[in-house]
């Protein structure tokens, strides 16, 4: 089972046990946003959670980060696992529907709480209403800071030219495209070229690709012959499931190109190594 805890580098140790609230200076009367910081982040990039958090205050958000979360369900509710789905499903409800708003870096976890929640739970007397309030107060992170902070520029530099995968879940779940693309365009250094065929998927799929493995790959190579026909030298992305996937194709073919999450660049916090790069 994962660790509750959103987990704090070495350096950030002695910060509160109850609730992280990152700036002390956040006691402005913006919004209160729990942020869900997802397993993938929790576990293999946390620097996304600190990165996701200084935007967000940054617009003016107050933000919290509940010990009590755990998993959305997501891979459960897909495995066809309901009473799992159900009972993580409860306890994400429980640790955020206190908050004005909830936040996550990733479109899969979003479009999780916002479209199959209510889905879910509406058969339960109990939990149906509070799902659907749930849902509808919670957002991706890019669609967040432009469509409800009303974000549109951020105070960062990237120097080089990037590429952007959108996610699946992101684009066809909840019709995100235009607003991480509309921050990208206020980072100074930065150039955008899009993918040929940006709409396509990368192969992850989360059990999609342990069930199918052949064609997961066969997916995720052409994706990443789409990405270096771009010549960026960098991909992002706001899922870091499609993240980790492409960072693994890009690293084994040794292409040079990087892989890092949008909140990382929008956030001017890539002083941490890319997605599967070697350790510094």
């Amino acid at each position: 089972m994962l660790h509750p805890e959103f987990h704090i580098p070495p350096h950030d140790a002695g910060h509160p046990k109850a609730h992280m609230t990152l700036s002390q200076d956040a006691a402005k009367q913006g919004p209160l946003v729990g942020l869900f910081v997802t397993c993938l982040v929790d576990l293999f990039r946390p620097s996304v959670g600190f990165a996701a958090i200084k935007l967000l205050e940054a617009g003016g958000a107050r933000v919290e980060v509940p010990f009590t979360q755990t998993c959305c369900g997501q891979p459960a509710f897909n495995s066809g696992d309901r009473a799992d789905a159900v009972a993580l499903a409860r306890n994400v409800i429980e640790s955020f529907e206190r908050f004005d708003y909830v936040v996550a870096p990733s479109g899969s976890c979003a479009g999780m709480i916002r479209r199959h929640y209510p889905e879910l739970l509406g058969s339960d007397p109990d939990l149906a209403h509070r799902a659907e309030a749930l849902a509808a107060k919670t957002f991706e992170l890019t669609s967040f800071l432009v469509n409800v902070l009303r974000q549109t520029r951020v105070q960062a530099n990237f120097a080089g030219t990037v590429t952007y995968h959108d996610s699946c879940s992101s684009l066809r779940e909840l019709g995100i495209a235009a607003s991480p693309r509309k921050l990208l365009a206020s980072v100074d250094g930065l150039t955008l070229t899009e993918l040929a065929e940006r709409e396509v998927c990368c192969g992850f799929g989360g059990a999609f690709s342990v069930k199918y493995p052949a064609i997961s790959t066969a997916i995720l190579e052409a994706k990443l012959r789409s990405i270096l026909a771009t010549g960026a030298k960098t991909v992002l992305a706001a899922d870091l499931g499609c993240l980790m996937q492409i960072a693994g194709g890009l690293a084994r073919e040794k292409s040079g190109v990087e892989a890092r999450h949008v909140a990382e660049v929008l956030a001017d916090m890539t002083d941490v190594p890319a997605i599967a790069a070697p350790r510094r």
